[in-house]
């Protein structure tokens, strides 16, 4: 079985390194046990409740087919490490990670097309969910396990005491911000909260993450597609100008923004909305737990993003299953990509307030009010559905992410920068990353 799963991976490691090339061959000549181990990789914290939550998936699914499964969690370094097992030509069977990382997976040769054929409960699953984890081409080289999406998150004992109403537009959003920062909303007599929590680091590009809330909102875009499948930057339209202008503005003109918001992370960000020193908060449901314990449930409210300029589009995001190349026990690989996205998978992992594997589920068979009665929930399945925006699956995402956050996170902390000048350098650059992963439009 060891000497089956090397052989796999080494293909696919000597193709990189002979061609360069995205693709890769998958592996397809290795001799198959269908009573091999499985091993699974997940990305999350060791010993947390993330790593016990896919324990449970697996036995469940160990005992639903008789394929074992050997779960490893890690967080720190992920991509290094598997890079680390290619490189030795020992890659795990599975891999549980976000969907932004199909491209960079997909042109590293890593993973073997999913044949939805196989799999009986693919019809049940969302097609939004589907297409994130699709290739340019149009191929399934991943599943979706776990969606979100985000939303707004506002202090409602703040906002009812200052006698103002749950925003309905951007100027409600600046309104409202202005006043959580200028009218001591927390009752301490000190001038130290701020109207909106903003994640403008540009480690692992955040800034970018963050502010597509809103880019994609105003009818702007990172880059756009053509019709022949290419790419064109596209921070410097009219659209995503104006996006960048009006969210820098809260921070340059209006100073709504918390201090220091561009050296800060969204560990830091969800400790400074915890601590109660910010009035409005953008982020996914994975916070709920916490914010309740910490703030207490009846101290703010889960409304959906307000409307911009074009439409309320938000960041969806989430968790897919991806099968390895290379990988002895083919078999067990499909089995287990079915359990995921069947009801009971999807259950499994819905099961528990700290710690769900599965935020939203993917399965249409599986009603977010019954497995999670709370109307927040709902609201946040509702977003998704109506208004998740996921980034699309080019080659390499991350060169995108972090060269569009270093332009944000800059012109938020220098607002002496030309808007117009940055973003035009911006999309120069943008440029020649399109170029260098062969999809850049001429």
């Amino acid at each position: 079985m060891r000497k089956s799963r090397r052989i796999g991976a080494g293909l696919i490691v000597s193709a990189l390194v002979l061609t360069g090339c995205s693709g890769g061959p998958a592996g397809t000549n290795v001799a198959q046990d269908s009573k091999a181990p499985l091993e699974l990789w997940t990305r999350t914290t060791p010993g947390q409740a993330g790593e016990a939550a896919t324990k449970r998936l697996a036995e469940a699914f160990e005992k639903a087919t008789g394929f074992k499964v050997q779960v490893t969690a890690i967080f720190d370094d992920f991509e290094t490490k598997l890079a680390q097992r290619a490189a030795q030509r020992d890659l795990p069977d599975i891999v549980m990670n976000d969907v932004a990382q199909l491209g960079t997976m997909k042109s590293q040769g890593l993973l073997r097309e999913v044949d939805l054929t196989k799999l009986k409960n693919a019809p049940d699953v969302i097609e939004q969910g589907l297409n994130a984890t699709k290739t340019p081409d149009g191929k399934q080289y991943g599943l979706p396990f776990s969606a979100q999406a985000a939303a707004l998150l506002i202090r409602k004992d703040w906002r009812e005491k200052l006698g103002l109403p749950v925003p309905q537009d951007w100027a409600g959003i600046a309104s409202l911000a202005k006043a959580f920062t200028t009218q001591d909303p927390d009752g301490n007599g000190k001038n130290d909260t701020a109207g909106l929590v903003a994640t403008m680091s540009t480690k692992r590009g955040y800034a970018s993450w963050y502010f597509s809330n809103f880019l994609w909102a105003a009818g702007g875009d990172f880059i756009s597609k053509q019709g022949d499948g290419k790419y064109k930057p596209a921070m410097s339209t009219p659209e995503s100008a104006a996006a960048v202008q009006w969210f820098r503005d809260l921070g340059c003109k209006d100073n709504v923004l918390q201090p220091g918001s561009v050296s800060m992370a969204t560990p830091a960000t969800n400790d400074l909305f915890e601590a109660g020193k910010g009035g409005m908060y953008v982020v996914a449901s994975y916070l709920l737990s916490r914010f309740d314990k910490s703030l207490g449930k009846d101290k703010y409210e889960v409304v959906p993003m307000p409307k911009g300029a074009k439409n309320a589009d938000v960041l969806a995001e989430g968790n897919g299953t991806y099968l390895m190349a290379g990988s002895p026990n083919q078999a067990g690989q499909d089995a287990f990509a079915d359990f995921s996205i069947s009801p009971e998978g999807q259950k499994i992992g819905m099961e528990g307030d700290a710690g769900p594997i599965v935020q939203l589920p993917v399965n249409k068979k599986v009603d977010i009010a019954q497995q999670r009665p709370d109307a927040r929930w709902k609201t946040y399945n509702d977003i998704y559905t109506t208004s998740g925006h996921y980034v699309p699956s080019i080659p390499n995402w991350t060169p995108v992410r972090q060269d569009t956050a270093d332009t944000i996170s800059s012109l938020i902390a220098d607002c002496k920068l030309d808007t117009k000048a940055e973003l035009s350098k911006l999309d120069t650059k943008l440029a020649e990353t399109l170029r260098q992963q062969g999809i850049g439009a001429s």
